[in-house]
């Protein structure tokens, strides 16, 4: 038990970004009412609870193997993962946003709080260190993700101009962190295979920049259709990438492509909202089941590996 504790892995935060986007998504469905409330109930205090438990055991890492969670703080991928934190701390907000505000106010600050610090010392550590390009990966896109995951419910909370400063940041390394990625998968090596299923990621940030620009804006425009096309862009090309992703070994990282399922499916949602036009509902569907297949998948081969005894283990 102490070895496992020793290993708990970071990546472990990645389960509760798919599962908040899930909860998410429920609620928005329960809202339209196009599904019984039950789901979103039970779903948003599983998350919950499960987020403090990992919260409680990764905390127990930090006091008792306090060198482990160093390392991965130097640790050239998991130190990305780190902003998995405080994204799923701002996703919980998102969801308790119409359950229970004032708890939903709290995750807020402190997982903006979180963001920042973490946003910083993280790109402080890409500035400091010599990467060569095959360290790139879509990992490197999570802290982005998290700055344009603030404005959603940040617009609450505070005045607009904060949430403009975190979803200009968003967008401005998204823009750069994808052409550094592109040159990375197309002139040089491939993937490792533990990193394959984290091109998912590419879905996220256009899809949550969506929701935050129309959060912000209050505007269906140009801008807004931009980034929502782009978002589909990126399901689709998956689907003709489809090859990569046979006969995998999973790991923990899978975790990752769920939430940008639930991204793009909540988007497609907002946009039925806005524009009342029936193919983004049928979007919105098709989506959340695709989504809802990617978490029963990746849950039961979860389970498989503890039952192994695969998943709190020492990586390279």
């Amino acid at each position: 038990m102490k070895e496992k504790l020793q290993y708990f892995p970071i990546t472990s935060y990645s389960i509760i970004m798919g599962l908040s986007g899930l909860t998410i998504a429920f609620g928005k469905f329960y809202h339209m009412q196009w599904m019984p409330r039950i789901f979103y109930d039970s779903l948003l205090f599983f998350t919950f609870s499960l987020f403090l438990t990992i919260s409680i055991l990764y905390g127990l890492k930090a006091i008792r193997h306090p060198e482990e969670v160093k390392a991965d703080f130097k640790h050239r991928i998991r130190i990305n993962f780190f902003s998995a934190i405080s994204i799923s701390l701002i996703l919980l907000s998102i969801a308790f946003m119409t359950y229970w505000p004032f708890l939903s106010m709290v995750l807020w600050w402190i997982g903006t709080i979180l963001q920042t610090i973490l946003m910083f010392y993280t790109i402080s550590f890409w500035i400091q260190h010599n990467f060569e390009i095959h360290h790139m990966n879509p990992a490197w896109f999570i802290p982005v993700v998290g700055n344009m995951l603030v404005p959603i419910a940040g617009v609450e909370y505070m005045p607009k101009a904060f949430s403009f400063f975190y979803f200009a940041v968003g967008f401005f390394f998204w823009v750069i962190l994808f052409v550094i990625f592109l040159n990375r998968a197309i002139f040089h090596h491939q993937l490792p295979q533990k990193f394959i299923p984290t091109l998912f990621i590419l879905i996220a940030p256009p899809a949550i920049g969506f929701i935050a620009y129309i959060r912000l804006t209050q505007s269906w425009d140009n801008f807004a259709i931009f980034m929502l096309f782009i978002a589909y862009f990126f399901v689709i090309l998956l689907l003709f990438l489809y090859r990569s992703f046979k006969n995998l070994e999973f790991f923990i990282s899978w975790w990752a492509f769920t939430f940008p399922l639930m991204a793009i499916t909540i988007a497609s949602v907002v946009a039925y909202q806005i524009t009342h036009q029936t193919i983004f509902k049928y979007f919105a569907f098709a989506l959340i089941l695709l989504a809802l297949i990617t978490v029963g998948f990746v849950l039961w081969k979860t389970i498989e590996k503890m039952k192994q005894g695969e998943i709190c283990i020492k990586e390279d």
